[in-house]
């Protein structure tokens, strides 16, 4: 029997296979647990590697031959005594060709034009996507160098640094795999320093990529495959970079790419990209005093997912509700949608949660719900909610930590605990120094103007000192 790496064996027998020894080694986590667990793991040994469960899904669907060496070093630390081959990868030097090469003295044979999008994407350090995510300038610093719109970069420039933007000498290039996966790598890494460090600094950066996703699209796709990926890549990063905006406190801009990702789901027909877009609209709703505006776009996100298996994504939609009853003051419905969440979320992961839920977790649903009991005008029990948020957060997301600190400290602000308050705003600015984000910022200027008849007390004094540093040098 022929080994599943056997370098003798054809271009069309190294088709994507499933990864079946990669499965068994995720056991019973959901691919979005998994992909925390090997944050963790890329942490405790000093590597950076944006894992998500969609990345997860791609190794176990054999689309990721072989790892990169980052997540190689990773995979050791968390399976020791394991090799790539135990893991179930491709040897590498045999995924990128160059066995072959040395062997025969020659490039191994061309891949049939119906599968060369899968030979191209069959090994996640593939040269044409090396290259463009370690050009040079901000953007690649967000891993998105190679999403220059096309015909925005001289062709011979292009061409040598292999960018996916970069038409071919002959004329109209070829929109395939390799753009589509660079448009996916865009919005993983996105959302990676977003999670870490807040969205001022990216937002402005990020407007490129998105024009240039789009710019793929108008060009067209001859495989219906790449195509739907290009819609669904477009769409999510719409939704990452209007986060960015919204985090910025910049909700025009928001709501203009929530729209245009709402837009291009219902032109693709996809239910997922639907009810994510109406998710973050809800969210956007909510924070801009839009409350009935934030239920119904909730509803609609619901609506629309309610095919989609995913207990996890229904139960965080029903948060989003939740926090437009609260603003509505209707305390019955909020305990209803808190309920209905909660009951959800209990029911635990599954495979076919979306991969940019990896934040939703215990963690979230306590932050949420601190929102909404603060909304209602109960300070203490939001505070109880927003302690067990900071508590269960990981560490991995220090933008969030940051936004439950920072409501942690509101919320004792308004209850009568200014020394707590302020010991939580302290915290909160620490935090402030490795994220970016006005929506906290704003959080912890309104807890300072709470705080400010209390100044006698030494803590609330140091707080409200440091915040308005912190303030006036961001003015």
């Amino acid at each position: 029997m022929t080994s599943p790496t056997d370098p003798s064996k054809s271009v069309r027998d190294v088709l994507p296979r499933p990864n079946t020894a990669f499965r068994q080694l995720r056991g019973r986590l959901s691919p979005g647990e998994f992909a925390a667990a090997v944050r963790r793991a890329a942490r405790e040994i000093g590597e950076q590697v944006s894992c998500d469960a969609r990345y997860v899904g791609r190794v176990e669907a054999g689309e990721i031959r072989c790892p990169n060496y980052a997540y190689e070093r990773v995979f050791r630390h968390m399976f020791p005594g394991l090799t790539p081959a135990d893991m179930g990868f491709a040897p590498r030097e045999w995924v990128r060709g160059r066995g072959a090469r040395t062997q025969t003295g020659a490039a191994p044979p061309a891949a049939p034009p119906e599968h060369r999008d899968h030979i191209t994407e069959s090994c996640e350090e593939s040269d044409v996507l090396r290259r463009a995510f370690m050009t040079g300038g901000p953007a690649a610093a967000l891993g998105i160098a190679g999403l220059a719109p096309l015909g925005s970069v001289p062709a011979t420039r292009a061409t040598a640094a292999g960018l996916p933007g970069a038409a071919p000498a002959g004329g109209t290039r070829h929109v395939g795999g390799a753009e589509a996966a660079a448009v996916e790598d865009a919005v993983r890494r996105i959302r990676l320093l977003d999670d870490r460090h807040g969205a001022e600094g990216i937002y402005r950066r990020a407007a490129q990529p998105l024009r240039a996703a789009y710019a793929l699209l108008d060009a067209g796709a001859q495989r219906q495959s790449v195509a739907d990926r290009l819609h669904s890549g477009a769409g999510e990063l719409a939704i990452s970079v209007g986060w960015l905006a919204h985090d910025s406190g910049r909700f025009g801009d928001a709501r203009s790419h929530y729209a245009e990702a709402l837009a291009t789901a219902r032109v693709a027909g996809d239910p997922a990209l639907e009810s994510h877009a109406f998710c973050n609209t809800a969210f956007l709703a909510r924070d801009a005093g839009r409350p009935r505006e934030a239920v119904r776009a909730a509803q609609a996100a619901q609506h629309a997912a309610k095919h989609l298996s995913s207990r996890r994504l229904l139960s965080l939609l029903a948060l989003r509700e939740a926090g437009g009853w609260a603003g509505l003051g209707d305390r019955a419905a909020c305990e209803a949608a808190l309920l209905r969440a909660h009951h959800l979320f209990a029911r635990g992961p599954s495979d076919a949660d979306p991969e940019w839920m990896s934040f939703y977790g215990e963690a979230e649903l306590a932050g949420l719900e601190a929102q909404c009991w603060s909304a209602l005008g109960e300070q203490g029990r939001a505070a109880e909610h927003a302690r067990r948020a900071v508590a269960l957060q990981d560490p991995h997301f220090t933008r969030n930590t940051a936004l439950y600190t920072a409501e942690l400290a509101g919320n004792l602000a308004h209850s009568g605990a200014p020394d707590e308050a302020a010991a939580a705003g302290l915290r909160a600015l620490d935090l402030l120094g490795e994220v970016g984000s006005a929506r906290i910022r704003s959080m912890l200027a309104g807890t300072a103007r709470t705080l400010r008849p209390r100044r006698r007390i030494p803590v609330v004094a140091d707080f409200l000192d440091r915040q308005a540093l912190a303030a006036a040098r961001t003015a």
